[in-house]
This record gives structure tokens, C-alpha cells and sequence, in this order.
């Protein structure tokens, strides 16, 4: 499915292949896979109460020794019934991965309960995986709780002869441009319309910056988003940016490959800080990209303002022009960044996350015996 969850899950599968494990995904009708080292069943129409009888089935039928639930809350259409998956599997030990501990919308008024709801599910669980020092912080409490970051989602190399300036062209800027890229799914916790505002201030300077939305799609796992991507087209419109602005859609990991490696920076305002668990930042990494994103909510060590990427305040369109106006006066900063990047990717590689994800299982399947 679209999104960095379905991303996740789909090459954490095939790394856990790799090293010899059966693997089997249950997901909803919308789910496709065409690796046949990977058994999907994609059954679920809606994430209701029936969902976690078929998922007892599912579970007994393939005789699983465990089940990874990668959660998020709007991954499954904000269905309560999901936090109850350990209990309606009963002798099936469910270890989660929590994308995110963001509360999800259950019912107007529902306050306490959001958060209720999520934790109980991390209570319920074997085991726990957070994926970034902030969520951590709060399930470091429970049994077999383990941070283990995110990869990037996009790992196409580069083919040979690539040439940068075609694919700049492409995107609409010509020689002398600064060519700013954001990348993901549009959502409202991503700080595109903090990005568009700068970019209007950027040209405003006399500065000839464009900006290239990889992807810019609603994804498959919010609603919101698409209602929030009209929001962004509107402010586009209303700056009169829209010529300068150009959108690939969904394309394929070589063309994300390429158009992140020819933009000249690579823009992440998110509004709660730069963090593990974005992995549009970690695929700007793998890429060698200079960056330029938020401050994480807590401190990330590995985060470092001036080696490997630029950091500023959320929501602060005035200082990420400054930030940008910086890289586009000094190309030695921006290859700098890009070098300190690529360096910083090293510490999320695939094989040693599916290592570390089995670790933790094996952690708790030695509980049961």
C-alpha cells in the first residue's frame, strides 16, 4: 500500500527473508506484493471487530510462532477494534511497531480514552518496537521494549552515467535555479504549506529557488490528507507560485532516486521535529542529500546542525529561508551536508534492522517456553 508503512513493512519482509524466515502478511483488499518469497493475504476489507476473528483464522491457519502488528493509527482507517489484536489472538504473541504513539480520533469528546486506547495496546502486547528516542521515552517502561529506527524506504541505486542537470530539467529549472525538494505523502504534521510560505520569502530575496514535490500524493492510510493536499494546492495558488512549482505524483523508486539526488537541497519542515521514524529523512540520507529539517522534539545525537543536515524551528517559515538562503550562498556547506549525510545513513541500514526486529522476537518467544 501506498505510504511509508506499507513501505516499511514490505522490505523489512524481504530482509527477514533473506535470512530465512517464512513470512506471511495479512492486510487489507487494497494491498498488492509480488515478491513470492512473501505469502499476502489481503482479506480485510474493513478493520472492524469481525477483522480479529478472520485474524485468529489467519494466525492458527498458518501456525505463526509470532505477529508483527505494524501500527499507526490512521493506517487502519482509525479503527478502535485494532488496539484488541493480542487479546483476540490469544496464544499467538503479538509484538507491535509503533510508527507512531500519535492518539488516533475515536468519537467526538473521546479525551483520556485516545490515550488510553493506544497504551493498552502496548501493554497487551509480547513485545514493543518504537522507532524514534521520543516514543521510547514513553514505552521504555514495558517488557521487551526495544527502539529500532526505520531505513529508508527507497534504496534504487543510481544508474550509470546519471546525470543530475536532465533531471533538473525535468523538474522545471533551468541553470542558476536552486532546486529545493520535499518529499513523502502530503500531511499536515509534514510542514509543506511552512515550505511554501519560504519559498515565496526566497524569491522574494531575489533568490531564484523552485520547488519539486516528490510524490505529493494523499496516500492510502489518512483521510485527512487529501482534504489537507487542497489546502497546499490553494496556498500555491493564492502566492502565485504555481509556475514554479512542479509535482512528479507517484513514481517509481529510480525516478525518487534520481530527483533526490539532483535537487541542490532537500526540505523537511516537519511541524514535531526531524525523528527516526520519518522516513522521507532517511531516504534524503541514503541519498547523500544536504538537508535542511526541524529540530527533533528531543534530543537525537546523531542529529547534528552544520555536519549532516541544517536544523530549525518548527514552524518558523523565516528561519527556514534563512537556512535555505545560507545553502544557496555557500555550495561547500551544501557538499559538506551531503558528505555528513551519507555518513550519518550508514547507522540505518536494512539487514541490521531485520536483525535487531528478530533479536526482539526471539526475546520473547523465549518468555513462553
Amino acid at each position: 500500500m501506498q505510504g511509508g508503512v506499507g513501505a516499511y513493512s514490505r522490505i523489512l519482509a524481504q530482509h527477514m527473508a533473506d535470512l530465512g524466515h517464512d513470512i506471511f502478511l495479512l492486510a487489507s483488499t487494497q494491498a498488492q506484493e509480488t515478491d513470492t518469497r512473501l505469502t499476502l493475504s489481503p482479506l480485510v476489507e474493513q478493520w472492524n471487530i469481525g477483522s480479529l476473528s478472520l485474524m485468529r483464522r489467519w494466525a492458527a491457519t498458518r501456525r505463526l510462532d509470532i505477529v508483527n502488528l505494524q501500527y499507526q493509527t490512521a493506517a487502519y482507517r482509525m479503527s478502535p477494534w485494532i488496539h484488541f489484536i493480542p487479546d483476540a489472538l490469544r496464544q499467538v504473541p503479538v509484538v507491535t511497531m509503533f510508527h507512531d504513539l500519535r492518539f488516533p480520533y475515536l468519537f467526538p469528546k473521546a479525551g483520556r480514552l485516545r490515550s488510553w486506547i493506544v497504551m493498552r495496546l502496548a501493554r497487551a502486547s509480547g513485545g514493543v518496537i518504537a522507532t524514534n528516542h521520543e516514543d521510547m521515552q514513553r514505552l521504555a517502561h514495558l517488557p521487551h521494549a526495544a527502539l529500532i529506527p526505520i531505513g529508508s524506504n527507497i534504496l534504487q541505486p543510481l544508474p550509470a552515467g546519471y546525470d543530475p542537470q536532465g533531471w533538473r530539467v525535468r523538474a522545471g529549472a533551468a541553470d542558476g535555479d536552486l532546486l529545493l525538494a520535499f518529499f513523502g505523502l502530503i500531511n499536515h504534521s509534514k510542514g509543506l504549506d511552512v515550505m511554501i510560505d519560504s519559498l515565496a520569502a526566497l524569491r522574494d530575496r531575489g533568490i531564484p529557488a523552485r520547488l519539486l514535490i516528490i510524490g505529493g500524493e494523499a496516500g492510502s492510510s489518512d483521510p485527512t490528507n487529501a482534504a489537507y493536499r487542497q489546502e497546499i494546492e490553494a496556498q500555491i495558488a493564492r502566492r502565485d507560485l504555481s509556475p514554479l512549482v512542479y509535482t512528479t505524483g507517484f513514481v517509481d523508486e529510480a525516478a525518487v532516486a534520481s530527483y533526490l539526488a539532483a535537487s541542490h537541497v532537500v526540505v523537511l519542515p516537519f511541524c514535531d521535529g526531524a525523528s527516526y521514524r520519518r522516513g522521507s529523512l532517511m531516504a534524503a540520507l541514503h541519498y547523500g542529500c544536504p538537508i535542511v529539517t526541524t529540530q527533533p522534539a528531543i534530543a537525537v545525537p546523531p542529529f547534528v546542525d552544520g555536519e549532516n543536515m541544517l536544523l530549525v524551528p518548527p514552524d518558523d517559515a523565516p528561519a527556514l529561508t534563512s537556512a535555505i538562503a545560507r545553502l544557496y550562498e555557500s555550495p561547500g556547506l551544501r557538499e559538506r551536508l551531503g558528505a555528513g549525510a551519507k555518513a550519518l545513513a550508514a547507522q540505518f541500514e536494512w539487514t541490521q534492522i531485520a536483525r535487531d526486529t528478530i533479536s526482539l522476537f526471539d526475546r520473547v518467544l523465549g518468555d513462553r517456553v
